[in-house]
């Protein structure tokens, strides 16, 4: 018996591999929109977050512009005051916090009830902390040569 072209048993693997082949990159792709929707998911929280802050400042912003005097608190918010050297003027400043690492923090200008803005942006709490715990090349020495790797 002579047998021309592919067999069963080929066209059968070659199926199989193109099967195997579609699931794999459908997982990925699954693994991906799951990711996708996380990440999404954490900025539409800063997002409405921020908002909320924003809402919360211009109502602070609001009763500062209707009072002469300068209260202490409003809504529950810190207000600060003080002297701004470069501008020769009064300044108030307060933060609505947004979340556990971003503030929203307003600074104004003027007293009395009238205020200009000088700042308002969203910036982060807390510090920054250098990471030493990789061994890296040090470079050149002032020399311009190598330095040969420590150890």
């Amino acid at each position: 018996m002579n047998r021309d072209g592919i067999g069963v048993g080929s066209a059968s693997i070659v199926l199989i591999f193109a099967v195997l082949c579609l699931t794999v990159f459908a997982v990925i792709s699954l693994a991906s929109a799951i990711s996708d929707s996380a990440m999404v998911d954490v900025e539409a929280d800063l997002i409405r977050s921020y908002y909320e802050a924003d809402t919360l400042a211009e109502s602070i912003l609001a009763e500062l512009r209707g009072t002469d005097t300068l209260p202490e608190t409003v809504r529950g918010v810190e207000i600060l005051s003080g002297w701004d050297w470069e501008t020769d003027a009064d300044t108030v400043s307060f933060v609505c916090p947004i979340s556990e690492k971003k503030e929203l923090y307003v600074e104004l200008a003027g007293c009395g009830g009238s205020y200009d803005i000088l700042s308002w942006r969203m910036r982060d709490i807390g510090g920054w902390e250098n990471d030493d715990s990789l061994d890296l090349w040090p470079g050149f020495d002032d020399d311009g040569g190598f330095f040969l790797w420590p150890g």
